[in-house]
């Protein structure tokens, strides 16, 4: 990390460790954000009112066992997920279409941190029901893990065309464009788009989606307060 210059007095309101404090507050809450993307969505709106703190949880373990119980890494995960996959593969030789399999051995690759394989096979079942906004939100995040941010908003924005009310796609454009586009204006956007269209939400997720906009808000708000008083000072330096 990279030394910071010394604060200027007239901004000491703000301490950097007050900002350092809100990005890793804001870290933790899109770790819940990213549970949402990896459990993927649902068609309906019951089904999104799964935590996601459990998902995350999840994550964590499968991560850690690929980081520390498996001697070869990734190409270990990868062996793990052709052996998951592999019953499915083959039924897949004789029915080449079909959907639920194509996502299921999509979710098996994703699970496995293999997003290229799991967004090729999201990909194939979208070829086979092109408006399933599950499939598709599914795709994003495989993409999302790959680092293709645009990708990603590209297929949400598509999902939300075939459905806008969509409380999964809303969710997850709003972590693609602040982690992956670092726009939390856009961010904010959708995740007041998703509060006001998602009435039916369960307590947990809405406590969750308005946890996450009130961290993005405060540290926009602070972010605003050190540029102005920076901008004071160099005026003031002007002068003098």
């Amino acid at each position: 990390m990279t030394n910071e210059p010394a604060t200027p007095a007239s901004a000491s309101k703000v301490s950097p460790w007050n900002r350092v404090y809100l990005k890793a507050a804001i870290c933790l809450v899109v770790g819940l954000a990213v549970g949402y993307l990896l459990r993927g969505s649902r068609s309906s709106a019951a089904s999104s009112d799964l935590p996601a703190a459990s998902v995350a949880k999840s994550s964590v373990r499968a991560s850690a066992m690929g980081a520390r119980e498996m001697p070869g890494g990734a190409g270990h995960m990868q062996q793990m997920a052709d052996k998951q996959a592999a019953p499915l593969l083959e039924r897949l030789k004789s029915d080449p279409n079909n959907s639920a399999l194509l996502i299921q051995v999509g979710g098996i690759y994703h699970t496995t941190h293999q997003f290229k394989q799991a967004a090729e096979y999201y990909d194939k079942a979208l070829q086979v029901d092109p408006k399933n906004v599950a499939i598709r939100t599914k795709l994003a995040s495989s993409l999302f893990r790959m680092g293709d941010a645009d990708g990603a908003i590209a297929q949400l924005n598509q999902a939300l065309s075939y459905d806008p009310k969509d409380a999964n796609a809303l969710f997850d454009l709003g972590v693609v464009k602040l982690n992956g586009k670092q726009d939390s204006k856009g961010a904010l956007a959708a995740w007041q788009r998703l509060l006001k269209s998602n009435p039916q939400l369960s307590a947990d997720r809405k406590a969750t989606v308005q946890k996450l906009m009130a961290a993005v808000m405060t540290t926009l708000s602070d972010q605003n307060g050190i540029e102005g008083a920076g901008s004071h000072d160099g005026h003031k330096s002007d002068i003098n």
